[in-house]
């Protein structure tokens, strides 16, 4: 009699570490942004639905973070990488420098840096140790993840950098090559006719390694958070390859070094249709092989923001949906100013993640 209770027991506690290991991971359902104003506004977390909060570093503070955390939601930081306006006033040297020697104007709102300039790493770097100091966050969500550009417009500003003495002279070092020149604008010139896809290749290497650092330092500090990106979501080929070659992204590569991709589907931005978002999500999962291994993840932002123009209660609905399809295991919007911008939006997120999405 003993053996047989001592083989139930057993066979009990194997079964229950199977469907402890087989339980599937539950879908997140957050917002980007400062979601601490849903807050001050009488909305919480938990009575939205939400399970998670996507916050702006700039807006994280222990108030927030002890109430996010009461409330069962996860918390995951974004992170601002490369975007650098402000480390350009003490820091001119940083500028990114186009194909004429020139410093390369800002592109629209955005103003990037030139992403070898081992000062800005350091900053950074910092940045991040800190947080992790402070706070034991969910995740980490690296942003502005690509060489000086911009993207979140109809018409995307694409300009050719960096090509500062920095850059090319580490190009020529790690390709083993030499410059027959010394201006600056006779050696971009050069490396675009004679060794663009050599060039192409090494600076996607450049922004891999940002993105290993970073993530060394989060896992160094906190093992079990995630790293995830949020990227440019474009399909290859879109404005002549510049995903590659301008941005400086290798979405295949990128998925080997993160935890989750969340490619920002900002459809009004775009002037795509609301169908885009989810057609988008089918292609990376089944480009990348997402639910073939369980260790990447995909957790779409959507946009709820009105810019430009105005995006619909019923369309952020769509949109929301689309990007929730699988391979999607999680959903976010663009931002929770637009939420309470209009109430019938609020409604539409409430409905869908207190009942209609996973």
């Amino acid at each position: 009699m003993r053996n047989i209770i001592l083989i139930l027991l057993i066979l009990n506690a194997f079964a229950c570490k199977s469907s402890s290991q087989d339980a599937p991971e539950e879908f997140i359902k957050g917002v980007y942004g400062n979601p601490e104003t849903l807050l001050k506004a009488g909305y919480s977390f938990d009575s939205l639905g939400m399970n998670a909060v996507f916050v702006r570093s700039g807006s994280l503070n222990q108030e927030f973070y002890n109430n996010s955390k009461n409330q069962g939601v996860q918390v995951f930081v974004e992170f601002a990488m490369l975007n650098g306006k402000e480390y350009l006033t003490e820091n001119p040297d940083a500028w990114p420098t186009d194909e004429k020697g020139q410093k390369s104007p800002p592109a629209d709102w955005f103003m990037g840096i030139c992403p070898t300039h081992p000062g800005f790493k350091a900053f950074r770097s910092e940045q991040l140790k800190n947080i992790l100091r402070d706070y034991e966050v969910d995740g980490v969500f690296l942003d502005y993840v690509h060489w000086h550009a911009q993207f979140e417009t109809p018409e995307p500003i694409l300009p050719e950098t960096c090509f500062c003495d920095r850059c090319t002279g580490a190009f020529e070092k790690a390709r083993s090559i030499q410059i027959p020149f010394e201006t600056v604008s006779e050696r971009a010139a050069w490396i675009l006719k004679n060794v663009d896809p050599e060039w192409r290749k090494w600076r996607v290497g450049v922004l891999n390694g940002w993105v290993e650092d970073m993530g060394e330092i989060l896992k160094s500090q906190q093992p079990a958070a995630k790293l995830g990106v949020f990227h440019c979501a474009w399909y290859p080929t879109d404005y002549d390859s510049a995903l590659y070659k301008t941005m400086g992204l290798d979405l295949i590569a990128l998925a080997e070094r993160v935890d989750v991709l969340s490619p920002m589907l900002f459809h009004h931005m775009k002037g795509r249709p609301t169908s885009w978002v989810g057609e988008y999500v089918s292609w990376l999962g089944q480009t990348l092989g997402v639910g073939e291994s369980g260790k990447l993840k995909i957790w779409p932002i959507v946009q709820s923001h009105n810019n430009p123009g105005s995006v619909s209660a019923e369309e952020f609905r769509k949109v929301m949906i689309e990007g929730s399809k699988f391979p999607s295991s999680g959903i976010m919007m663009f931002s929770d100013q637009s939420l309470l911008e209009d109430p019938d939006k609020i409604l539409v997120m409430k409905d869908l993640y207190t009942g209609e999405l996973p």
